[in-house]
Formats: C-alpha cells, sequence, structure tokens
C-alpha cells in the first residue's frame, strides 16, 4: 500500500493532481469536522443529463483518489438546488402548457406532470438518483428544501443577515446598474402565492432576523429568514452552502468560473473556508452548441446506456476534462473500444501506469478483465453485413472467430453484441449509402475477390490483411483510398474496421459472397 501511495503522490493523472491540492489544505491540521467534504450541486429544472453525470463521476473520480493517498475520512454530497423558482417551462416534459401557472415556484412546489411524484422538482431528484445509482455512485442526497425548512441552514442565514452590507457589496460589484437598484441575497417565498419573489428589501434586521419587502401588489411583509421562508440568490447560496457544511472541493462548469471571486468571498464572509476548485470544460451537441438541460439536446444517460455500458460512459469523463467534448452517437463505439483497450493494457502495467490508466479511476483501482475478443466497431459492421437484428446472429461469428468465448464466460461481449445490434438498428442501417466501383476499384476488387476464393491458409487477422494490403498497394496512392473503396463499396459506410480482421470475424467465404454482390450491384 505505501509503495501505492507513493506513486499516487507523484502521478500526473488529473484525479490525483486535485487530490494533492485538497490534502494540501489539511498539511497542518486534519478538518475540525472530521471528514475531507467533496459536493456537487444540480439544478433541477429539467430532466438530468450527461453533464450532471459527468460532475459526479469526476468529484468521486478524485474522492477515489484522495482516499489512496490519505487516511481522513471522506464524504461526497449530492445537493439539489430544488427550492429554486421555475423560471420558464422545459419542453421536453408531457403538457407544459399545465405548468404555466406555476411560474416562479419553488420547484418543489410545481405539480409533477409525469404524475409519478409529489412535485417537478421530487421527480427530477428521482430521475437524478436514479441515474446516479446506476452507476453505483456513493453519495448522500441534500435537498435544498429540506436543507432550509428543516433548520439546518438557520445559523449561516442568520449570519447573512447580520453581514448583509457585507455580502451585498460583493455581489454589487457583479451587477449593472439597473440590477443594482432592486437587487437583494434575499428572495422571500410569498406566504400566499408560494412564488419565489425577486424584489427589493425594505429592512433587513440582523437582531430579529428578519426581512421586510413589498410584494407585487404592494403589500408589506415581514418574513424571518429562517425556516424556508427565504431562500437566497443563487450565486450567495453557492458561496453560503460551503460555508453552511464546510465545503473542502467542488468543480463546475466554465460558464461559473467568472463566479469563482464571488463564492469564494461570500463563502468567507460567512465564516467559511472557500473549498478547492475545478472548472471543467463544457459539453456540446453535435452542432457545437452547449448541452442543455431544458432543450434535451446532446445524448442523454438513458441514450448512451441504451447503446453501451455504463463503463464506456465513465471512460468517456475521465478523458481532457478540460477540453469540450462534443456528445453525440457518434463518440460512442470509440469510447467502448478505448476503455476496453485499456482494460487489457492495464493488466501488464506497473503501479505507477496503473495509476494513470484510466480504468483504475472508473473502477477505484478495482479493476475487471476484458473478454471483448472483438470490438465494438468491428461487431457494428458485422451487424451491417450479416443484416443482423439479434445478438444471436452476431454470436454465429463470433464462436468462428474465437471458439473458446460464450455468453456465460464473456458477458462483456454478450452485452456488446446486444448494444451493437440496438445501435446498428438506430445509427448505422439508416445512413447506409453504398456505392458503385469505379473501373479502378472494380479491378481491385475482383482481384481481392480471387486471392480470397483461392486462399487455403489460416483465418488469420493479420495474413488476411496482408492480401487486401498487397492488392491496393499497386493500384492506390494514398492506399487509404482503397480502404474507403471497400467501405464504401461493401459496408456503405464512409470507414470501417480493419479489413482483415473483419475477413476473419466475417468470414473468407461470406467475404467472397460479399464482394461479389458489391461487383454485380446488387448492394448499390
Amino acid at each position: 500500500m505505501s509503495d501505492l501511495r507513493d506513486a499516487a503522490m507523484n502521478s500526473k493523472a488529473w484525479p490525483f493532481e486535485e487530490a494533492r491540492r485538497v490534502l494540501k489544505r489539511y498539511e497542518k491540521a486534519p478538518p475540525k469536522k472530521g471528514y475531507v467534504l467533496f459536493e456537487t450541486g444540480y439544478g433541477p429544472s429539467g430532466l438530468p443529463h450527461i453533464g450532471t453525470f459527468g460532475e459526479v463521476a469526476r468529484t468521486t473520480m478524485i474522492k477515489r483518489a484522495f482516499e489512496l493517498i490519505s487516511d481522513i475520512p471522506t464524504r461526497l454530497i449530492c445537493f439539489s438546488d430544488d427550492l429554486d423558482g421555475m423560471r420558464k417551462v422545459p419542453g421536453n416534459v408531457p403538457d407544459p402548457e399545465a405548468l404555466a401557472e406555476h411560474l416562479q415556484k419553488p420547484l418543489t412546489s410545481v405539480p409533477d406532470p409525469f404524475g409519478t411524484h409529489d412535485s417537478f422538482g421530487a421527480h427530477n431528484n428521482a430521475m437524478l438518483r436514479r441515474f446516479l445509482d446506476t452507476f453505483g455512485f456513493e453519495y448522500e442526497f441534500i435537498s435544498a428544501t429540506e436543507f432550509y425548512g428543516s433548520g439546518r441552514f438557520d445559523e449561516v442565514l442568520l449570519r447573512a443577515a447580520r453581514e448583509y452590507d457585507k455580502v451585498m457589496a460583493i455581489m454589487l460589484k457583479s451587477l449593472r446598474d439597473e440590477r443594482r437598484q432592486t437587487y437583494s441575497i434575499f428572495l422571500p417565498i410569498h406566504p400566499e402565492s408560494g412564488r419565489v419573489l425577486y424584489v427589493p428589501m425594505k429592512q433587513v434586521n440582523a437582531a430579529e432576523g428578519t426581512i421586510t419587502f413589498d410584494d407585487e401588489d404592494g403589500r408589506e411583509w415581514t418574513l424571518p429568514v429562517t425556516g424556508g421562508n427565504v431562500k437566497l440568490q443563487w450565486k450567495p447560496d453557492f458561496g453560503a452552502r460551503w460555508a453552511a457544511l464546510g465545503v473542502d472541493f467542488e468543480m463546475y462548469g466554465k460558464d461559473h468560473s467568472a463566479n469563482t471571486p464571488i463564492y469564494d468571498g461570500i463563502c468567507r464572509v460567512l465564516g467559511g473556508r472557500a473549498p478547492e476548485h475545478f472548472t471543467y470544460e463544457l459539453f456540446l451537441d453535435e452542432n457545437g452548441q452547449k448541452i442543455s438541460k431544458s432543450s434535451g439536446n446532446g445524448v442523454s444517460i438513458d441514450e448512451w446506456l441504451t447503446y453501451a455500458a455504463t463503463e464506456s460512459l465513465s471512460y468517456f469523463m475521465y478523458q481532457k476534462p478540460k477540453t469540450a467534448k462534443r456528445m453525440h452517437f457518434d463518440v460512442i463505439p470509440k469510447a467502448v473500444d478505448e476503455y476496453h483497450q485499456q482494460l487489457r493494457a492495464y493488466a501488464g502495467q506497473d503501479a505507477a501506469a496503473r495509476l494513470n490508466n484510466p480504468v483504475w479511476h472508473i473502477h477505484g483501482g478495482n479493476v475487471p478483465e476484458s473478454h471483448m475478443v472483438v470490438p465494438f466497431s468491428m461487431l457494428l459492421n458485422l451487424a451491417s453485413v450479416a443484416a443482423a437484428h439479434d445478438k444471436e446472429a452476431l454470436w454465429g461469428f463470433i464462436r468462428r472467430y474465437a471458439p473458446d468465448a460464450s455468453p456465460e464466460t464473456h458477458p462483456d461481449m454478450d452485452q456488446a453484441a446486444g448494444f451493437a445490434v440496438k445501435y446498428y438498428e438506430d445509427f448505422v442501417a439508416p445512413a447506409k449509402t453504398y456505392r458503385a466501383p469505379t473501373d479502378l476499384e472494380r479491378e481491385a476488387l475482383t482481384d481481392l475477390r480471387d486471392q480470397l476464393a483461392a486462399y487455403d491458409g489460416p483465418v488469420d487477422d493479420e495474413a488476411l490483411q496482408s492480401i487486401v494490403y498487397g492488392v491496393g498497394r499497386d493500384r492506390f496512392d494514398p492506399l487509404r483510398d482503397w480502404f474507403k473503396t471497400l467501405y464504401e463499396v461493401l459496408l456503405g459506410a464512409s470507414q470501417g474496421p480493419r479489413f482483415g480482421g473483419f475477413i476473419a470475424l466475417y468470414g473468407v467465404k461470406e467475404t467472397v459472397a460479399l464482394i461479389d454482390r458489391g461487383l454485380a450491384g446488387e448492394l448499390s
């Protein structure tokens, strides 16, 4: 264990770099609260999306890294700001018009459009927890509604009333002139309408712990800042939450980075120590637009899990968190294959290399073996040429290629075969476009067909690749044009697998028949 800890203290893997920053906070004395607290925040204004998963996954990776380099206990809190007022009706819910009358009410006071929970906020919280539980995260869930209403936030809210001018001074620097005139860090929840009000304060009574304001009809109200009668604006809430909980680490997207001095300053004014931060780049859809919870663009967690195992998504999240990522369906096969490549490499690596391997961070050191005898991308091509509509059809080819493999001994292979069929049906089949070969391509394909028909050697990836390479070498410059020909004429795609491996999997005779169909124009 000491050797592994030594390696972790020198590892350049980003989770260890972040973990060492957290550890440095307590190099002089351990935390008085007895543990190091990691937090992730969630705004449940829409259905949970893949960026939310990314925050928890990455924070968990840092937490695991910290646990290797330190004996200080850790906790991870997932905090839902479900007391936030619903600013607009999401477009991806049933009967959105029915929610219009509940605008500006806390999400936990808005009826659930799905009809399954007590409120829209409760529904979205349940969705979040279900998603996180799918991945086996260890976390504690805190609802802002419960946090404010139970009194757990009271001490910091009363301090915010006492330090109102200082907190306001921090906020006012960041606001436009017109907003400064009406801004308050406190948002009262109207006792009658239940709406979250954005109104100026007439008085903040620090001694009584109350605020006085006029509502939208000009009526004056006085409410205690405690007990869930008032919530903080979201920027002050960020810093106040850090102070109330004693948060040591929180990551957030690049769009929050400019607010870091505000969050830190408010945390300090309210008696807390600002946590360590990590800013990650945003997730984009296939058009380069930021993924939004309310619009539902990009790939959702459920959609990813329709086509690939959970670990592939964790792998995708591990990669270069400070680089913007496009989240669209084309990235899924690549993530699956790269994840299994790293699994296979892990077994032969030393301690230092293992700690730099993404799979250590995905599995917290308990790294399984890979039984993927066929890459996922190859399975997609196989499903395409075989027009497979169930995984059993693929297993006929897999067993011939790898006789020792079976669904029982290779469960990840079996799962991937099922995913491949689904992915093929939804994305590959609709996009397949075959073309007829040119005269040069026809000559090359005929030569390849004849050599394969006469081949009586071992069904070996390298031997078959050598034949494919030899056919194209003297005819195509650059050689990639030859492989593009194979993909476009025989597979109906612009790119594809290493063709020798494909022949070994699909079968030599079957490939000869496929080429015959391509030459006869039956595919195009």
